[in-house]
């Protein structure tokens, strides 16, 4: 934590991986962590670090999981202040503890998923709507394109050097992604 706090090498973009939102899922995963643990340490590392962005991995339809425990996951991006999410259907691996479980029906894993998705779409594109007029250091991955300190992206009109941090004001959103001026 207190390298969160203090060393300016480190970006300000954490990517959790969370899994689940729910106590007794997280301890079915077999998870060191519960809820609360996730929520005390993101509210800690943005008192530290107020500009920290978090991303995280989340499960949907994790074997047992009720449509309770998918609403605490739900919640946990709230919770949490998450903006950048990789969400996962669960599929069964054969042989592992979780196949022998008692499964979630597929249609309601892949609806658990959309709405996940949905959810972090909609804090995506409130995140980069706030980004507009802001100033960034953009690192950049190719000639057009490159990510901000919080892990956004950002294109170019110009081309810029690949591996370059170059200064960049943001004029605007398109396609999912911050526009710099």
């Amino acid at each position: 934590m207190e390298a969160i706090a203090t060393e300016s090498r480190l970006m300000p973009h954490l990517h959790l991986s969370l899994q689940a939102g729910d106590d007794l899922i997280l301890k079915r995963m077999k998870r060191r962590h519960g809820r609360d643990d996730a929520i005390r340490f993101c509210e800690e590392a943005r008192r530290l670090r107020p500009d920290i962005v978090f991303g995280a991995d989340i499960i949907a339809g994790f074997p047992t999981e009720t449509e309770e425990m998918f609403e605490q996951s739900l919640r946990l991006l709230d919770d949490c202040g998450l903006t950048w999410l990789h969400v996962f259907p669960f599929s069964p691996r054969p042989g592992t503890p979780a196949a022998r479980m008692p499964q979630v029906p597929g249609e309601a894993i892949r609806e658990r998923a959309a709405r996940l998705r949905a959810a972090g779409a909609a804090r995506v594109a409130a995140y980069l709507a706030a980004q507009v007029g802001q100033a960034h250091s953009v690192m950049m991955e190719s000639p057009q394109k490159g990510r901000t300190e919080h892990f956004a992206e950002v294109r170019f009109c110009a081309a810029q050097s690949t591996g370059a941090i170059v200064p960049a004001r943001i004029a605007g959103v398109a396609e999912g992604a911050l526009q710099a001026a």
